[in-house]
């Protein structure tokens, strides 16, 4: 008797969820994309697991892209149907795979944001440094812009990782490798400064608390938290584009190529595992190069 395909698709939702352990939103995504092709199968007059071929899979890929899918969603697609077909191969329902080998295509990337250094510099006044916190979003917006590290790491901080008078501080990235990196006179100089009582006073008594940055409660600072503060900031301070909490890091790295700095050493100040993650900047580093070309060179235009 010949064994439909589509009465292979929950077999398979079950050994994801047992064999696996995803969870139920993976699960859904897994069984949407598969049972969708398995309708386009069977409009096709495909209905036995082996009647399906590279070319069919290919095919159906292909009118996603027509219909305007993104990128990614073509290549959560392909993930799926790769992980249906191995799980039907590993069953000996089909005797070979037609997914194997297949890619994902690649997703155009859309490079990141990057402030003028004019909005830096109207970002970085923002803050009202009569007061507790707005000497400490000060100091962290001056340390993130001096040092590049990520917004985890930043909120990760303790007291004694910024050393202000050596002008440098030491964070953990995502993977647990530690790194120092360096801090201009500007960004430690507000470090000092908010240390040196708005962070007593935000404690609130918490002697215990070792986080550098704290919230109105006294405790650690959140991405969250981070996130709406410079959220605030970049409206008063008249920007239009969208911030991000890694802005000021993006901006750190392309400014610094844009000045002449080598590419292996902003590699290492960001914590690149891969130098071609930090290459992106290059390319708008030469960008703004160019437009300022355009703009001063005598003969440019």
């Amino acid at each position: 008797m010949e064994i439909q395909i589509k009465a292979q698709l929950q077999p398979f939702i079950a050994y994801l969820s047992g064999d696996k352990g995803l969870s139920s939103s993976t699960l859904e995504s897994y069984g949407r994309d598969v049972a969708q092709f398995l309708d386009f199968a069977g409009e096709k007059g495909l209905v036995a697991p082996e009647d399906i071929r590279r070319v069919h899979i290919q095919l159906y890929l292909g009118e996603l892209r027509n219909a305007g899918k993104a990128a990614a969603t073509v290549n959560r697609t392909t993930v799926s149907l790769r992980a249906f077909f191995h799980y039907m191969l590993r069953e000996r329902v089909i005797s070979q795979d037609p997914t194997l080998d297949m890619e994902a295509i690649k997703p155009n990337k859309k490079p990141p944001m990057v402030l003028s250094i004019e909005d830096i510099e109207r970002l970085l006044a923002a803050p009202d440094v009569t007061a507790p916190p707005g000497k400490r979003d000060k100091a962290m917006l001056e340390l993130l812009y001096a040092t590049g590290i990520r917004v985890s790491e930043l909120i990760a901080l303790d007291t004694g990782d910024v050393q202000t008078e050596l002008k440098f501080a030491r964070c953990t990235g995502a993977s647990g490798k530690e790194r120092v990196v360096p801090i201009g006179s500007i960004a430690a100089q507000c470090v000092a400064e908010y240390e040196s009582g708005s962070r007593e006073q935000l404690l609130r008594g918490n002697a215990d608390e070792p986080a550098l940055f704290l919230n109105s409660l006294g405790g650690r600072l959140t991405r969250q938290g981070f996130w709406k503060i410079i959220k605030k900031y970049a409206r008063g301070a008249g920007i239009a584009e969208e911030i991000t909490p890694h802005t000021l890091r993006h901006s750190f790295a392309a400014h610094l190529l844009e000045g002449g700095a080598d590419l292996r050493s902003v590699q290492q100040m960001l914590g690149h595992a891969d130098i071609s993650t930090t290459q992106v900047y290059s390319g708008i580093a030469r960008r703004n190069m160019k437009e300022v070309y355009e703009n001063f060179h005598p003969r440019a235009k």
